[in-house]
């Protein structure tokens, strides 16, 4: 049996949606396959930990070159963006750690994609 694909691992742990039969049908797989309990439980530890975040959890506020190159990086474009909005000091914290959240689950995103085709190209099917 095929592996479960490693975006539809990510979506089950950031259980965004409600559950669908091809999710049951990936749990159930999960259920028996070793390699996919382990990929789901580390995304599960990330989604976890990136929702617990706080903005004082961060050692300092991410310099405008990092949130440049995750926009690069999600939207593919190759012109830079222009400068991040002013954000009122009110809501920068919950903003901040929203960015956070989104960031790290771009990366995590990314990270899977990057994977999957990575053992794709080896010819690794699962």
């Amino acid at each position: 049996m095929a592996h479960v694909d490693p975006a539809h691992l990510v979506e089950l742990a950031l259980r965004n949606a409600t559950p669908t039969d091809a999710d049951a049908e990936a749990l159930r797989h999960v259920e028996r396959c070793d390699r996919c309990r382990d990929e789901l439980r580390v995304l599960l530890r990330v989604v976890t930990a990136a929702r617990t975040a706080h903005l004082v959890d961060l050692p300092a506020t991410p310099p405008e070159r990092v949130w440049r190159r995750i926009s690069r990086d999600i939207t593919h474009d190759t012109t830079p963006p222009g400068p991040p909005p002013v954000i009122p000091n009110h809501g920068r914290r919950a903003l901040l750690t929203l960015l956070a959240l989104f960031a790290l689950a771009a990366a995590t995103g990314l990270a899977a994609a990057r994977w999957s085709r990575h053992r794709r190209s080896n010819g690794r099917s699962g």
